[in-house]
């Protein structure tokens, strides 16, 4: 054969992906060898992610249960106050004092610098209420717990009124505040 009638006899019939005959493979058989690649892929990463996960979970295991502190090893609390309650006691009149300073600067309306102020004063504040509510008794939690809650939604409520420079509700919030806060003093 010479080149044209190998050039000719080679493109005369239609590739094999748009071949319109039953008789010739059809485009799925490259999508399902593609198809079952990914599959295989995607099963390899998901065997990968359980072999991780189960060894985290070992390892995790042993840390907490193997060690001679099991007992305390693992803690459920929402926050883990380094300080004892004492200490959050001897704290909390200097943090409630630092929180109620703000007034100063609600007064002439230096806003960002009130709100840094009260989101810094009100964490520490937060940290040393709720370690005084988890050393007192049961059932002069449930009230504290109350409170608490009223205290900071206040606080977050100051914050947005601060930050849309609305007067009014700056000190109506500032007001529960201080309310929430020596009602929280009679009961501690």
């Amino acid at each position: 054969m010479d080149m044209a009638s190998t050039f000719a006899l080679h493109f005369s019939k239609p590739p094999t992906i748009f071949a319109p005959s039953a008789s010739h493979k059809s485009t799925s058989e490259p999508t399902k060898c593609i198809t079952k690649k990914r599959k295989n892929l995607f099963s390899r990463r998901k065997l990968a992610e359980e072999a991780a996960a189960f060894a985290s979970a070992v390892l995790l295991h042993q840390e907490l249960f193997s060690s001679p502190k099991s007992a305390s090893a693992v803690e459920f609390r929402i926050t883990t106050p380094d300080q004892t309650p004492e200490e959050a006691e001897a704290a909390i009149r200097a943090h409630a004092r630092d929180l109620l300073g703000i007034k100063a600067l609600l007064d002439t309306e230096s806003w960002r610098a009130a709100q840094h102020a009260l989101r810094e004063s009100s964490l520490y504040l937060k940290q040393d209420l709720y370690t005084i509510i988890q050393s007192k008794p049961g059932s002069l939690r449930p009230r504290l717990r109350q409170l608490y809650s009223n205290l900071f939604n206040s606080v977050s409520d100051l914050d947005y009124a601060a930050r849309d420079k609305d007067k009014k509700r700056v000190h109506e919030c500032y007001n529960n505040i201080a309310a929430t806060l020596d009602e929280i003093f009679e009961r501690i």
